[in-house]
């Protein structure tokens, strides 16, 4: 047997590494001439970690990455509404925290795990270059290459030309109204907002906003009107930061990103023998960190049912992996949304104090947001 994956991203490195686990030759077929940089993802839950640390990769995470065993929903311009502790998970996991570490570190981690010329770059996978027939499955590159597996695992991003080949799978769901726009600031607010947790959530009546730290930067995550310039709304991003937290002068930024937010799922993320995952198969708001976090439970689920060569398995770990993209993953996160959005009204941060001070509810919370509940759920 033989597999390709298409996408050297988290989820497509991840397949792979499950695969080679496993025993099974892999080619990722990677559109870049190298592993990515932009920052994207960089919140990894609880299972994900425990899914890595199989794979031989959490040494080199832990060690790179920021711990960040608590998270804060705050007040804009006031205290901590609630603050929860990933701590009540010690007997659900052997990671009872987030870790923070953005997914080009990972990557560059994960590559290394891997056989010498197993990814292929600059093979962007050409639309309409995928043919299967019930042996196998021929993909065509846009340099005019063709490869041959008994399997291909599309993880190529939510422009997935994968995807988009597959005849009658559609990728239905939602745009958001506005725009998130993330800067990336070498600002220490842990001196700015004393007491502040690596992940925090803020709400304020006219502007939400979202607070991450990772391993070199600060994160701020806000939302942004759908149709303004962009060069407009990079302009008014420093008086807008210094509302946030104000050091005297305007913030060091060190690089921003501007863009639309789309929640949407493909009719199934198994035809034959090809499969989706990640991105490519379904893709929701950042508010939650869930989004690589699936797609890596995703790769690893269905990457494991290949390699087992159980068909009749294999199209229920996809069938059930749609159900938690539909059911838990976009359900929580357009949740997280419109929490958010509400503007932090009484009942629902009083809501939040409560289940701060109730353990039980807080670990039942906790085994929600860290994603371990919808795998048990599924696997069960």
């Amino acid at each position: 047997m033989t597999v390709i994956v298409a996408g050297a991203g988290p989820v497509g490195l991840t397949a792979a590494l499950t695969l080679r686990r496993a025993g099974v030759p892999v080619t990722v077929l990677e559109a870049g001439a190298d592993l990515a940089t932009e920052s994207r993802a960089s919140t990894f839950h609880p299972p994900s970690l425990e899914m890595l640390a199989d794979l031989g990769v959490i040494e080199p995470m832990l060690a790179q990455g920021l711990v960040s065993p608590t998270f804060q929903y705050r007040e804009r311009g006031g205290g901590i509404i609630a603050e929860l502790d990933l701590g009540l998970l010690a007997g659900d996991t052997r990671y009872p925290f987030r870790l923070q570490l953005e997914q080009s570190k990972f990557t560059r981690i994960a590559l290394p795990h891997l056989p010498e010329g197993t990814v292929r770059f600059g093979q962007a996978v050409a639309l309409g270059g995928v043919t299967q027939d019930a042996t196998g499955v021929t993909v065509r590159t846009e340099a005019g290459e063709e490869f041959r597996g008994d399997w291909l695992i599309g993880a190529d991003g939510a422009n997935s030309a994968v995807r988009r080949t597959l005849h009658g799978t559609s990728f239905e769901g939602i745009t958001y109204p506005e725009r998130f726009l993330v800067g990336s600031t070498a600002e220490d607010l842990t001196a700015l907002l004393p007491g502040i947790a690596a992940v925090n959530y803020l709400f304020d009546p006219a502007e939400w906003l979202v607070l991450l730290q990772t391993p070199d930067h600060w994160r701020v995550l806000l939302p942004t009107p759908p149709d303004t310039p962009d060069a407009a709304e990079l302009e008014r991003l420093p008086p807008r930061l210094l509302g946030v937290a104000d050091p005297g002068r305007p913030w060091r930024v060190a690089h921003t990103t501007l863009y639309r937010v789309h929640q949407r799922i493909a009719a199934s993320f198994r035809q034959g023998r090809v499969l989706l995952a990640g991105d490519a198969a379904h893709i929701n708001n950042p508010l939650g960190g869930m989004g690589m976090n699936s797609g890596i439970h995703d790769a690893v689920l269905l990457a494991r049912a290949v390699a087992d060569g159980d068909d009749a398995r294999l199209s229920a770990v996809a069938d059930a992996r749609r159900i938690v993209a539909r059911d838990h993953v976009q359900a929580s996160t357009h949740r997280n949304w419109e929490k958010l959005r509400s503007g932090g009204a009484s009942a629902y941060a009083d809501e939040l104090r409560a289940l701060a001070a109730d353990p039980v509810a807080a670990r039942t919370y906790l085994l929600k947001s860290s994603m371990i509940a919808a795998l048990r759920e599924t696997a069960a």
